[in-house]
């Protein structure tokens, strides 16, 4: 299965970016992953083209079997990178249409970017999306400053179990969906 992890985060030290990393070097076996961010893409513009970066991006998720979104949390909701990305996809081009989307997220704070992944399923259940969202159990990492080493690595054995058991209930959603 192709897989699209997506960072929707434009820091330079992204916890979700990290996150997503250890999922596809943890995971690879089962998965063809690809990745893309929304760093450096421009926002959203009404009444203009998407520019071609955008249109790249669109292109991958439609190429993708599954995005994996990794969703940071600013403000009790996404980040403006990755709402502004998203505006572009579901305006000028709907690579989202009918396609699974399984959202992820760390934060130092303790809830992990809890609100996040709540207003992103909300989002992606607006008109211009039509995307199939996982609402199963919830991968939603906490104190992120001290859940990974300094090359990037988990450092609780258990959070990388769970990331599998995780994944497993992913992929028992995915077969029922493609029936």
């Amino acid at each position: 299965m192709k897989v699209l992890a997506l960072s929707g985060s434009n820091a330079d030290n992204s916890f979700n970016e990290k996150l997503l990393r250890v999922i596809m070097k943890n995971l690879d076996y089962k998965y063809d992953f690809d990745f893309a961010t929304v760093k450096g893409l421009p926002m959203f513009k009404e009444d203009v083209e998407a520019p071609q970066n955008v249109l790249d991006l669109g292109k991958k998720i439609e190429d993708a079997d599954m995005i994996l979104i990794g969703s940071p949390e600013q403000q009790h909701s996404v980040t403006s990178a990755l709402k502004s990305v998203l505006e572009w996809l579901s305006s000028s081009v709907h690579p989202f249409h009918n396609k699974p989307v399984v959202i992820v997220s760390t934060s130092p704070m303790p809830q992990g970017a809890a609100r996040s992944q709540t207003r992103l399923k909300s989002i992606l259940a607006a008109p211009g999306f039509s995307a199939h969202v996982f609402n199963g159990d919830e991968f939603m990492m906490g104190f992120a400053p001290k859940q990974f080493d300094e090359e990037g690595h988990l450092t609780e054995e258990g959070t990388l179990k769970f990331l599998k058991h995780f994944f497993d209930e992913v992929d028992d959603w995915y077969a029922q969906l493609v029936k």
